[in-house]
């Protein structure tokens, strides 16, 4: 595989979603509420400044799980379901498709990492400035918690915009996915659970954190967050289940490695098996 063409083509693809004005927007609008929500977060409960970075980890934890999914079905969507004519002519040079997949992935990914960041450093240089240095440690964790949600949906709509090569199709189905897994997926899920009783609900709990990226994030970050008082109850059944927080967040971990890993492979499979 040859890296300085994947690149290549990274950078090339970072270019034109920098240029992109849905990109630019992306950016502004999610700094100007990471900002926002850190600042007023908790003046509902009486306070008012700054929060410290656990607060604001917490008050942001519902707008990453909303917005970041959203935001990389749609860019990915766009990316990978470009126009026709500029595919055909990637796909005729002397590169791999394996290499074009790679390269495309990673300069949506990189654009969506800089438009994240600039939320999030711009909260983070305020609350230092505000508040100190306390609890910088779960908040970087949190941030690197949130642009792997975002690459996972990557992932998920490039395996959707492989299989389904005609936009309008995959816009569909992206959009369907995020209804499904942010929206849908925990009441079917809790659901279940009054079809159980006792271990066999808990268990039927455990294994549902793994069938959704969005709530292995969740349940990540609240476990950082060390609060218990605000764990659902699929954490608890998680610290349950294993005993520990460390043992947590590693097979979260690993969780999402496996929602990046398999959509990207199974995406390969079927881009070498098509005509393009």
């Amino acid at each position: 595989m040859d890296f300085s063409a994947i690149y290549t083509i990274a950078r090339q693809e970072l270019v034109i979603n920098i240029r992109n004005k849905w990109t630019v927007i992306f950016a502004v609008v999610f700094g100007i509420l990471v900002v926002s929500i850190s600042y007023f977060g908790i003046m509902v409960e009486g306070f008012s400044g700054m929060q410290s970075f656990t607060r604001t980890s917490a008050s942001l934890l519902n707008l990453v799980l909303y917005i970041v999914p959203l935001v990389a079905l749609i860019m990915g969507t766009l990316a990978f379901t470009g126009d026709k004519g500029s595919t055909e002519l990637l796909f005729s040079q002397p590169v791999s498709r394996h290499e074009v997949l790679l390269g495309k992935l990673f300069g949506v990914f990189f654009s969506i990492v800089l438009s994240t960041l600039l939320g999030f450093a711009l909260a983070g240089a305020i609350i230092v400035a505000g508040n100190g240095p306390e609890g910088l440690t779960s908040y970087v964790f949190f941030v690197a918690l949130s642009l792997a949600l975002a690459l996972v949906f990557l992932t998920l709509s490039l395996l959707v915009s492989t299989a389904s090569r005609r936009k309008s199709k995959a816009f569909g189905v992206t959009l369907f996915l995020w209804f499904f897994f942010v929206l849908l997926y925990d009441l079917l899920a809790l659901g279940g659970t009054l079809l159980m009783k006792g271990q066999s609900a808990n268990a039927f709990l455990f294994v549902s954190i793994f069938g959704n990226p969005v709530d292995m994030v969740r349940v990540a970050t609240l476990i950082i967050l060390d609060n218990i008082t605000i764990f659902g109850a699929a954490g608890a059944a998680m610290l349950r289940f294993l005993g520990g927080q460390t043992t947590s967040i590693v097979l979260l971990i690993t969780g999402l490695l496996a929602w990046v890993v398999v959509p990207l492979f199974l995406s390969a499979r079927m881009m070498r098996r098509q005509d393009i």
